[in-house]
């Protein structure tokens, strides 16, 4: 079985898309299951997931409320997983058409984890440009949003997400799998929302994250990058980028 795990926060707008397309877009050919882990959604986003039907799914989605923190909610999603392979995505990302096949084949073929490539619902060349490169094996290219598969064996051997990380733990998983030298990319692609791009601005935003990356490179721990995104993010202006959504795209451009 593969577990779909995607963790929630005031996704009400867009949860409803993502569980159909998901549901349209599995193969049929393996069993799955989807859970949704919310950490405190107040817009509705739990009412959305408990009342929808699936289309395709042989089970109806679970829902799993936990504490507010990506890692937290990743976690909590695979321990009450039933696959032997994970497989952690964001609300606002869709994969590929048979995604399931595509990633259940690299793992019969001996490759216990990795990801989509991905490209952006935008046309900015910049983030044309961010998107084409995630193609390639450089672990700079890597981050949430091309989704993560992982076999239930490794990511407990590795011990899951780093649950100190409010931000970039997406990426601290991703450097422990290369580290070990196990990690492939599957050359289709995921389409992730450019929102925070239009929100906060294409360079204004980049900047911010060319920032935190090269913080991390040189040693910062997971309260100092969360205290500069307290103070350049956070409090940027007054419409609130989310710690989940902040997170998943630091490292991908």
């Amino acid at each position: 079985m593969l577990s779909i795990i995607i963790p929630v926060l005031n996704e009400a707008e867009i949860i409803t898309e993502l569980l159909n397309y998901l549901s349209e877009n599995l193969s049929g050919e393996n069993e799955a299951e989807i859970i949704v882990v919310d950490g405190g959604s107040n817009d509705g986003t739990q009412n959305i997931i408990l009342a929808f039907k699936p289309n395709r799914f042989l089970k109806p989605v679970r829902f799993i409320e936990s504490d507010k923190g990506r890692a937290k909610q990743m976690n909590k999603g695979a321990q009450m997983a039933n696959g032997e392979v994970f497989y952690f995505m964001h609300a606002d990302s869709f994969p590929p058409k048979n995604f399931d096949r595509y990633i259940l084949s690299e793992v019969k073929k001996g490759n216990p984890a990795g990801c989509f490539r991905m490209k952006f619902d935008s046309d900015h060349w910049w983030l044309k440009l961010a998107g084409w490169l995630t193609q390639f094996h450089w672990r700079a290219c890597r981050g949430g949003d091309q989704s993560q598969f992982i076999t239930k064996r490794l990511f407990e051997e590795i011990g899951g997400f780093d649950e100190t990380y409010t931000i970039y733990e997406d990426n601290i998983l991703i450097n422990e799998l290369y580290k070990r030298k196990k990690f492939v990319v599957i050359q289709k692609c995921i389409t992730t929302s450019a929102r925070l791009y239009r929100q906060k601005g294409v360079w204004n935003l980049q900047y911010h994250f060319w920032a935190i990356y090269v913080k991390r490179w040189f040693g910062a721990d997971a309260d100092e990058l969360y205290q500069y995104y307290l103070k350049h993010i956070k409090q940027a202006n007054s419409t609130e980028i989310s710690e989940e959504k902040f997170s998943n795209q630091v490292a991908e451009n």
